[in-house]
């Protein structure tokens, strides 16, 4: 019996049992005391009434159990995505007011999961009508700036300024772009497609996206790592998050500085490093390099857009990844990825 699984409810019958067989042995004997002699009629009279009473509160226990397992159940349908489901409370009583407490609960949270669903499909279709109507000026200006860049050849200061005319459109592109890659990470509307990747093949595509810049800024992107570990993720948007953390390294190294890429294997997680010699990042900032458009006062970099970090801690906490950062001051920086090995059962 289910209320016998209750071990106060099993002590509470077993308490009542013995005090009423206690009562029954002390009332026959005090008949045998009085009369010297047993009576038959008394001990089932005694009986009856005990049969009676622990009847009474076996039923009474049995509804209890009925309707807290109906709680439970309603609760349980709740947890599994049935957000109309509520406990029965049109009764009177401490375990009633307790179930229309829980049915309030769950209303309330109904109402910010509402909230927070509206608010995010608003700054969903928000930027996505931003980056839609940027989109458009934006191949506008680059086939003028194109134009005029072929028009300029003998005129080297209307060259210079087409030139620094296209860096701000592409900042401007790398913006939006970023800006609604964040937004449907944040709705919910991507999907993380995983599959099981050769860490070290992603490495060395990151590491050939970067050579000709690094070259060209004379700085060394060094590898190092086993080439057999795989990891269970998807390789376009985990390449979009290191791709970010890598050009954050390069942006803030100098001439002949080194950004290292490292990869091993953890007893339970793939573990990616991004370290650099370069110029580390004040205490100040530290808490704050992965909030959207924060913009350090020590920076020397003029051109970021404070997109880049965020959207990278996005990406790894999308795939249940986590992302910490140590630096110190004319030292360098070091992220740390890590990404838990799922279990097999």
């Amino acid at each position: 019996m289910k209320i016998f699984a209750n071990k106060d409810i099993k002590r509470f019958f077993l308490s009542i049992s013995i005090i009423l067989l206690v009562f029954l042995l002390l009332a026959e004997a005090l008949v045998w005391l009085l009369y010297k002699e047993f009576s038959l009629w008394f001990p089932l009279l005694s009986l009856l009434t005990a049969g009676g009473i622990l009847s009474v509160c076996f039923w009474y226990f049995s509804r209890q159990n009925k309707i807290m397992e109906n709680a439970v159940s309603q609760i349980d349908a709740y947890l599994a995505g049935d957000v109309n489901a509520r406990i029965d409370c049109d009764d009177e009583g401490e375990l009633y007011r307790l179930f229309h407490s829980v049915n309030s609960l769950a209303a309330v949270l109904n109402a910010h999961v509402t909230n927070e669903l509206r608010e995010k499909e608003f700054l969903k279709n928000t930027i996505s009508d931003i980056s839609h109507q940027l989109k458009t000026p934006l191949a506008a200006l680059n086939i003028y700036n194109g134009l005029m860049q072929d028009e300029a050849e003998e005129l080297p200061a209307l060259k210079e300024f087409a030139t620094l005319s296209e860096q701000e459109l592409d900042r401007i592109e790398t913006l939006v772009q970023n800006l609604l890659k964040i937004t449907k990470l944040d709705a919910g509307s991507i999907v993380i497609e995983t599959a099981t990747e050769n860490v070290a093949d992603m490495m060395n595509d990151i590491e050939l996206h970067f050579a000709y810049r690094a070259r060209q800024e004379q700085k060394e992107i060094v590898l190092s790592g086993p080439d057999t570990l795989s990891l269970l993720c998807d390789r376009d948007w985990l390449m979009e998050a290191i791709n970010n953390i890598v050009k954050n390294a390069l942006d803030h190294t100098e001439k002949g500085d080194t950004v290292r890429i490292e990869w091993r294997a953890l007893p339970s997680a793939v573990q990616i490093v991004v370290k650099d010699n370069g110029s580390g990042i004040h205490p100040e900032d530290l808490h704050h390099i992965f909030k959207r458009f924060y913009r350090s006062r020590f920076s020397k970099d003029t051109q970021g857009i404070g997109l880049g970090l965020p959207l990278a801690k996005a990406i790894i906490e999308a795939h249940n990844g986590t992302i910490e950062v140590d630096s110190e001051l004319g030292i360098g920086t070091t992220f740390l990825m890590n990404f838990l090995i799922p279990t097999k059962l």
